[in-house]
């Protein structure tokens, strides 16, 4: 069985308990107030009423901690190394459809360096969760990405940009990566997405426009599980960028080409 250091248990009793919650809500869907907040972006209390306990949670367990929250954005604590970076309700969008595939996501920064992350889902009972050196788990089971080699073979997931100035070259590297792998799957919850190429789930992920909330947990859990990340075209940070592709260290390569040519 894995062991959990203090941190991890501080995390995962934070997304256990706005769990609670969400599954509640998720079986009232038809009674949820709902606002719009901006182009295919909804949130609604039940998003609102997870991050406030979760913050609660983590304050109480770390007070001096800064906050870097979807709904309510960043707050700086007495602890200038340290900030949590929270998304109450990855997936809105399938959840107020009735779909059941969103998430928590948490992830702590220290020193500009994600540490480590969780990221659960409330309806599958899965938590993820890792600590940078210690590698990454779903509940206690240790986790590996994938060994697929040949992109004929591969699973690749993908989300759809939501500024429309995006969407004719995101299309063209859809179009491409259709006619080279597999199948491509969208279902809408960036760090679930990446959870599964943690989990070997999918061979590779990648999406545009993303913010830290998104993919914070994701990534580190990505990388503790043997897997690469990078920008889906160029060099730089994809935690700054909001631009990731993820994958094994034997597929990366080629799609990171693939990406760049289309």
């Amino acid at each position: 069985m894995a062991t959990r250091s203090a941190l991890i248990n501080v995390m995962t009793r934070a997304a256990d308990k706005a769990a609670r919650g969400l599954r509640r809500d998720f079986g009232e869907i038809e009674q949820l107030q709902v606002s719009l907040k901006g182009p295919g972006n909804f949130v609604s209390t039940a998003d609102n009423r997870a991050e406030k306990l979760i913050r609660q949670e983590l304050a109480r367990a770390r007070p001096g901690y800064g906050f870097l929250m979807e709904e309510s954005g960043t707050s700086a604590g007495s602890d200038a190394e340290h900030r949590w970076i929270v998304d109450p309700l990855d997936g809105t969008t399938n959840f107020l459809h009735g779909l059941p595939h969103f998430c928590i996501s948490i992830a702590l920064e220290r020193a500009g360096e994600i540490v480590a992350g969780v990221v659960f889902d409330p309806i599958r009972d899965e938590q993820f969760w890792a600590e940078k050196g210690q590698g990454a788990f779903l509940n206690d089971r240790r986790l590996r990405v994938s060994s697929r080699r040949q992109l004929n073979n591969a699973l690749i997931a993908t989300g759809t940009p939501y500024v429309e100035r995006d969407r004719p070259g995101y299309l063209r590297q859809f179009d491409r990566m259709m006619g080279s792998v597999a199948d491509v799957r969208r279902f809408g919850a960036a760090a679930l997405d990446l959870a599964y190429v943690a989990a070997g789930r999918y061979d590779g992920f990648w999406e545009y426009g993303l913010s830290p909330w998104d993919i914070a947990a994701g990534i580190l859990l990505v990388r503790e599980a043997g897997g690469y990340v990078s920008e889906p075209v160029g060099q730089g940070d994809p935690l700054a960028s909001g631009n990731v592709l993820a994958a094994n260290d034997h597929l990366h390569p080629a799609l990171h080409s693939l990406l760049a040519v289309a």
